[in-house]
């Protein structure tokens, strides 16, 4: 789906994210798309669900969203960013760069946690993207991190 950022209706569903990345159930970890602006930000969420596969391990008796799959979800919303910001769409989005990454609260089945990024510097196929995770309006996890796409 490559399309221009005026053309973007949100919110997009998961059919519609499903376009953009190659992600899918159950490694796709994000919802919905609720706020879009061409090359600069985006905005997206997650239900998180006592049913979801990693709960199983992750802890039987104390269900936590592992840290690393809040920052994968981030990136998976700055992916779709970016296949919504380019002209033909993109064939590759790959991390190089995860920095300044703190967590603050965990994150728990029946919480919406809620993806706010910010493309704050790029240098065609570079990005650079400050990140913001939040639940219940409380910040949980924030994540500077940069990725190639093109």
């Amino acid at each position: 789906m490559a399309v221009k950022g005026d053309e973007v209706k949100v919110p997009l569903d998961v059919e519609a994210i499903k376009l953009c990345i190659p992600h899918r159930y159950p490694f796709l970890l994000i919802d919905r798309v609720t706020a879009f602006k061409v090359g600069e930000s985006i905005t997206a969420y997650k239900n998180i669900s006592y049913g979801d596969p990693i709960f199983q391990g992750h802890f039987p008796n104390n269900p936590v969203v592992p840290g690393v799959l809040i920052v994968e979800g981030i990136a998976q919303a700055a992916a779709v960013l970016g296949h919504l910001s380019s002209e033909r769409g993109l064939s590759t989005c790959m991390l190089t760069e995860i920095s300044e990454t703190r967590f603050r609260k965990p994150v728990i089945p029946g919480d919406t946690l809620v993806y706010q990024i910010k493309c704050v510097k790029f240098r065609s196929p570079f990005y650079w993207f400050e990140a913001e995770a939040i639940v219940e309006d409380q910040p949980v996890a924030s994540v500077k991190f940069s990725a190639v796409m093109k």
